[in-house]
Parts: structure tokens; C-alpha cells; sequence
């Protein structure tokens, strides 16, 4: 991702001053710089055990394959994370920006909008991306999570391989830092730069691709149903489907709800029979307990989803209107108090309890099925019982039902969820895990990243929004 120079171009670019290229750095104190410290300890901590696991043999794909097959497909997997994440900033964040601005210093970028801005393409992308970031965390799981926790890794005490290795913080800490935040932190204020590369669009022809595909368009009837719920239209930047186009959209809904369907049932009949990870990994759990916590950490994932969604949709909201209970007024008044750093807090927090709840999920719905062994679930070839090992059914399902569904409820009920008691011990508990600094270091690479790239912030090159204004 090389950073593209500012030009001489007559435009608001020759009117920015020099004083933007730090206006968003972190201002260091003794407390931050000690939570850097921590978190990258941490940080280089995980990153040792993960190594450990894959070159023991303790991960399904080093098992499987060898050690250095699941640590290449590991690093590709964690990059790609890291685009797909940052490339949302960006793209979520451009569109009031005029593209001309950018168009002749940062012509990849300018490529990317053009695509991503047309018609709804940011939505399909949206979509295409969420069902994206599952599939990726999965492969990762099965890269570099552990197979038996309770297994010698480097000697540790048993008190330590339970909370990296048996709760996870190992690659919680591994994927949020490295994948995730690292570069949602860099592009949340370097979007112009972030996505001025082929790998870049590259990632969103993938993530409209898998849109087009159909596989999650019954997320597209969930809308339908909530918006005739509520009563607020579907806004569309394009005329309504006739004919092809009108039966090929549900054509694909049809064929949605049929692959849904079938992940679904993969999952409950593995789970009754035994037959997944969670098997393997905690053998003393019942499988009726499994079933329970499959669940569980669904509506957990839900809940949090749909928080951000409410929480932004009425951050702008006067402060007697976003709440009308006891519940809603207090989740309001601990979430924007003070100067509001609350809110960003809880999305710091937040990444750390959705990437835990996608690693169980991860175990509770993959398949510990062997191919060849006559074993496979529906009697399906061994090609395919192999290609459902790797959990693309399980992402299926959080991306439709714990996921894209969540949102589309909280976009269309936003005041209930706010109300919702358990919105208030949620944003409490992300709270708490971000006070606690594990993933701060987070901003010690993002701002490694930016210096090494020589990316700038959007204000080098299109000036504030009160300049564009201006101009």
C-alpha cells in the first residue's frame, strides 16, 4: 500500500497546512505507554504459542496437512482479515467525499469508489464482506487453534494454557491486534491512502462477488419483513427489479434459504451425534449442553452486532430521546457521558467479545468428521464433507442469524434494543475489556503501520469537512 504524494493540482489539497499530517495521533501518557507495553507483550506471547501449537501438530490444519501449510495459510488468512477490515472504514467513510479530489493522486482509490458508490453496490459489499470476515476467522481457528487444550505447549503452567489456550485469550488477543484493530485504527483517519492499492480492489471484486453469489440473500427477505414491521421504507439507489432481474433476486433468496436450511441441519444433527469440534476439544461437555451454548453465543454475537448499529443510529439523537425506559436512559448515560470516548471504547471492546464468541462458535459448529470413513454426515462425497470441515456452513450461519439479521433488527428497532437490560450489562462488559488495555497494542502497530507505508491522514489531501464546505 504505497501512500500517493500530495499534488500541485488547483484544488482544496494546496490549502491544507503541514499541522494535519499528526492532528489525530494518541497523546502518550505514562498509563497508555504502559498499556502498549502490556498488550504487545501479550501480543508477542500469543504469537509464540500459536507457533507452538501448528508446529506440534496441535491445530486441524497442521494435523492434517503439515505445520507449514497452516502457518502460510494462517498469515495469508490474518492479511486478507486485516484488508477486509480496514477497507470498510474507508469505503464506509468516503462517500461524502468528492472522488474528483483524489482522482489524479490516488487513482486505485479513486477506482475503488467508483465501483463501490455505484447504485447499492456499498450495501452488497457490506454483505459480501460480513460473510467474508466469518469465513476468514474460521480458517484462521483451524490454523492456530488448539485441538487439545489441555496438551504440553512450551511447558506452560496449567493455569496458564487454561486462559490462553482453554478460553482462548491466545488468539483473541493474536487476531483482534493483528488482524482487525491494527488496521481499522489506521484506516479509520488514512482512508484515502489505505485503499490506493490493487489488493484493495481486489478485496471488494471478492466481497461483491460473494454478494452476487447468493448465498446470503435471505438476509435481503429479513429486511423486507422488518421494514413492513416498522414501517420504514428500504431506501435504494436504484429503480425497482422487473422481470430477469426481479425473479433472479429471489431465485437467489430461494436458493439462500435452502442453503441456510441445510447448514443448519449439518450443525444440529453433528451436535446430537457428537460429531464436532466441541467433542474433541471439551469431551466431558453433554451435547445437549453444546446445542445450548451454540445458541448462547449466537444471540451473544447478535446482541453485539446489533448494539453498534443502535448506538450510532442514535449518537445524534438529543439525549431525552434515546432511551424511554429505566434500562435504555441508563445504557445512554454511560455510553456517551463525558465527552463520548465511551463509544469507541465499547467498539474496542466489543471486537473482543465478537472474535471470542466466532472462535467458540468456530468449535461448537466444526465437524469432526473423518472422510473416507463412512462416517460422512448425510452421506455426502468425502470432496464435500472435506469442504464442510473447514466451516463453511458454521460461517453461513453466524453471517445470516447472528449477524446481518441482528443489524437489520437493531436498524429497524433501534430504541428497543437500547431498552433491552442486556444492552446495559453488554456495553458494560466491553467496557471492561477495553479498560483493561489487552488489545492497545493495537495502536502501537497502527502507528508503526502508518510510518512505514508514509500513509497520510485524509486531511493532507482533501482538507477538513468545514474546508470542503468553505470550497
Amino acid at each position: 500500500m504505497s501512500a500517493a504524494e500530495p499534488t500541485n493540482q488547483e484544488s482544496i489539497v494546496t490549502k491544507v497546512d503541514d499541522s494535519q499530517a499528526d492532528s489525530h495521533d494518541v497523546e502518550l501518557t505514562p498509563f497508555t505507554i504502559f498499556r502498549y507495553v502490556a498488550s504487545i507483550a501479550l501480543l508477542i506471547f500469543s504469537i509464540v504459542i500459536v507457533g507452538a501449537l501448528m508446529f506440534t501438530g496441535n491445530t486441524r490444519v497442521a494435523k492434517e496437512t503439515n505445520p507449514w501449510v497452516a502457518l502460510i495459510v494462517c498469515i495469508v488468512a490474518i492479511v486478507w482479515l486485516s484488508m477486509i477490515e480496514g477497507q470498510q472504514a474507508s469505503l464506509v467513510g468516503l462517500p461524502p467525499v468528492d472522488p474528483e479530489l483524489y482522482k489524479d493522486s490516488h487513482p486505485v482509490t479513486y477506482k475503488n469508489a467508483a465501483l463501490a458508490f455505484k447504485g447499492d453496490n456499498l450495501d452488497r459489499y457490506l454483505m459480501g464482506r460480513q460473510f467474508m470476515v466469518l469465513m476468514v476467522v474460521f480458517v484462521i481457528n483451524q490454523c492456530g487453534g488448539p485441538l487439545d487444550p489441555t496438551v504440553d505447549v512450551l511447558g506452560l503452567p496449567d493455569g496458564v494454557k487454561v486462559v490462553f489456550l482453554d478460553i482462548g485469550l491466545g488468539m483473541i488477543i493474536f487476531t483482534c491486534i493483528l488482524g482487525q484493530l491494527t488496521t481499522q485504527v489506521t484506516s479509520s483517519h488514512c482512508m484515502i491512502d489505505f485503499i490506493n492499492n490493487y489488493f484493495a480492489l481486489f478485496t471488494l471484486y471478492t466481497a461483491m462477488f460473494v454478494e452476487f453469489s447468493g448465498i446470503m440473500h435471505c438476509s435481503y427477505l429479513i429486511q423486507n419483513v422488518l421494514s413492513a414491521m416498522s414501517g420504514k421504507p428500504i431506501i435504494s439507489n436504484e429503480p425497482p427489479r422487473t422481470g430477469f432481474t426481479f425473479a433472479f433476486f429471489w431465485g437467489r433468496v430461494v436458493m439462500s434459504m435452502a442453503i441456510l436450511g441445510f447448514c443448519l441441519a449439518v450443525v444440529m444433527v453433528a451436535l446430537f451425534n457428537g460429531q464436532t469440534m466441541m467433542s474433541v476439544k471439551y469431551p466431558s461437555i453433554p451435547n445437549g449442553v453444546s446445542v445450548f451454548l451454540f445458541f448462547f453465543f449466537m444471540a451473544v454475537v447478535g446482541m453485539l452486532e446489533g448494539m453498534q448499529i443502535a448506538f450510532f443510529a442514535v449518537a445524534k439523537l438529543p439525549a431525552d430521546e434515546r432511551g424511554t425506559s429505566f434500562f435504555g436512559k441508563k445504557t445512554c448515560d454511560l455510553l456517551f457521558k463525558g465527552n463520548g470516548q465511551n463509544l469507541p471504547g465499547f467498539m474496542i471492546g466489543r471486537q473482543l467479545t465478537v472474535v471470542f464468541s466466532f472462535f467458540l462458535v468456530a468449535s461448537i459448529t466444526g465437524l469432526a468428521i473423518e472422510p473416507g470413513q463412512g462416517n460422512n454426515i448425510f452421506g455426502i462425497s468425502d470432496s464435500a464433507q472435506e469442504f464442510l470441515n473447514y466451516g463453511f456452513h458454521g460461517a453461513v450461519i453466524t453471517t445470516i442469524l447472528a449477524s446481518i439479521t441482528w443489524q437489520l433488527a437493531a436498524s429497524a428497532f433501534p430504541i428497543a434494543f437500547l431498552n433491552n437490560p442486556l444492552t446495559y450489562v453488554l456495553l458494560c462488559v466491553a467496557l471492561f475489556l477495553e479498560w483493561t488495555g489487552l488489545c492497545s497494542g493495537a495502536w502501537v502497530l497502527a502507528r508503526v503501520f502508518k510510518s512505514a507505508l508514509k500513509l497520510q491522514y485524509d486531511e493532507v489531501y482533501v482538507g477538513t469537512p468545514e474546508e470542503r464546505l468553505a470550497n
